[in-house]
Formats: C-alpha cells, structure tokens, sequence
C-alpha cells in the first residue's frame, strides 16, 4: 500500500525530465491533491501503471463510484509522467470555484444535451497524443457494480485510432459518494487498478469494442473489490458493498429505478447546510 509523503509533494522528478510549461497548473493542483491525500492518509494499492503508454494517445474508461473517483485515477497514470485529460459535465467547469481549476487543467466540459463539441475535443486531445480520461456510466453506480456503458469512449478510440485502457476504483466512495453523508475518515484504503491495452481489431464496430471494454472493466472492478483490504465493521456498514459481495447496496435494477426517478426530479431533496454549519461539522470530528 501507498501513502504519500511529504517528499511526494516536492519531489522534483514527480513529473518526468521537462514537463510542459502549459500543465504548471495541473502539476501545482496534483501537489495540493498530494497534501490532501497525506493529511487524511489514504492508501493506495496501485496496479497496472505500465499499461499507461509513455507517449500518445489512450483513453481510459474506468467505473465511476466516488466523487474523488477522477484523483484517484490520475495516481495510475503519474508513474508515466502522464496527466489525464478528463471529461466532466459542463456544470463543473461553470462552478465558480471548481471552473477555473478545470479549465486551467484543460480538462473537457461535456454538455450532455449538446455532446458533439466534447467529442470533438476529445478526438482532437487524442490526435494530439493526450491521455483522455472517461467515466463511460455517465454518472456515478448507486448499485457498485458497472452499468450500460455510453458508446461515446469507444467511438473516440476508433476515430483517433487509439487503445482503451480499462480501469477500476474502489474505496473511494466509503469517503464520499452518492446518496451517503461524506465521511471525513483517515486511513481509508482506495484500489485503482488499470488493465492491459484494448486495441481495436480492423472493422471492429463500436458496440463490439464498447462490450469488450465493459467485460474488461467488470474484470477489474471484481478483482479490486475482492482484493481490497477491508470489510464492513458490522451489518449497518455493509452499505459500501454490492449485494452479490454480501452488501446492502441497491441492486443494480433498484438503482436504475432510483437514477430514473431523480432524472425525472423525484427524488428526494436534502436541506442545504450553511457554510458555518458544515465548518462546525468538520471541526468537531
């Protein structure tokens, strides 16, 4: 397991031999996310770094369970020297405090009622040798396990003649996730885990490559969830685990049913906290 230091945060080589001078913002915000991590201890397990390539293009589709799912993710591509170009809905990038981090990170808005422009972006990131970095569920799982796939990675790697890299996350969402209090824990261990290279065979469709990144991920997503080090602490704990590991998680049926019904503005709506009160939360942990 890995947790990172103070030497992390300043190490001169984190980034390669000459990093572009275009990505100080990025390499400043990953230091920050290092602080972060270091403070609250996270563990991290690891593997399948050396599937990122050195240089050009790649697309990685990973599962989507947490809100810091993409921080995460990005820890897998840094032993390259590789920063990931992620796709994100355009509200983020219209956040008055998210937005200029976003933009400065050249990440890419997705407007979901008007996706063309991202797609192009992406293709476009992707000719250029960028690595882009994509939640194919489109938002996050409620039920922990992969959902349909949209086809839009698998149509970016075939048009910029690229491979996918499917990944999995785990652990993050026991800090924050969907539906669930964020839990402002120390030492929770996170498993990030990037397969081997999915390239396309010549006259391969989109819903056949989309398949074989889905079989792929669901692959990953199973070993990382049955290999992580921890258990629920008790009945009232198994939130966190899908229900064919033995968790309470919604199935992935009643989630569908949950995701349509808040789509459809259904669901229930909590009570905004004031600033001061979520400072008084945080201080009394």
């Amino acid at each position: 397991m890995y947790t990172a230091s103070w030497r992390d945060v300043v190490r001169t080589d984190l980034f390669g031999a000459a990093p572009p001078k275009r990505d100080r913002p990025y390499r400043f915000i990953i230091r920050v996310a290092l602080v972060v991590f270091r403070l609250f201890r996270f563990r991290f397990d690891v593997r399948g770094s050396e599937h990122v390539p050195a240089s050009g293009g790649a697309v990685i589709c990973s599962n989507h369970v947490s809100f810091f799912d993409f921080t995460f993710l990005g820890l897998g591509a840094l032993p390259q020297h590789r920063l990931v170009r992620f796709m994100a809905k355009s509200a983020v990038f219209e956040n008055w405090f998210a937005g200029p981090f976003m933009r400065a990170m050249q990440h890419i808005p997705v407007d979901r009622k008007a996706g063309s422009a991202a797609f192009e972006s992406a293709v476009r990131a992707l000719k250029d040798g960028e690595v882009v970095g994509v939640f194919p569920e489109a938002t996050i799982s409620r039920s922990f396990t992969v959902k349909e796939l949209k086809a839009g990675a698998a149509r970016m790697a075939l048009d910029a003649g690229v491979p996918i890299i499917p990944a999995a996350v785990w652990g993050g969402h026991r800090v924050a996730t969907k539906g669930h209090k964020v839990q402002w824990r120390r030492g929770t261990p996170v498993t990030v885990i990037l397969g081997e290279p999915i390239v396309a065979e010549p006259g391969e469709k989109v819903q056949q490559l989309l398949v074989r990144t889905r079989v792929a991920m669901e692959a990953l997503l199973d070993e990382a969830q049955r290999t992580y080090p921890e258990q629920p602490a008790g009945p009232d704990d198994s939130w966190w685990l899908p229900v064919h590991l033995g968790g309470t998680a919604p199935t992935p049926e009643e989630a569908a049913v949950q995701d349509s019904a808040r789509a459809a503005g259904h669901g229930p709506k909590r009570a905004r906290k004031s600033l001061v009160a979520r400072l008084r939360g945080l201080v009394g942990r």
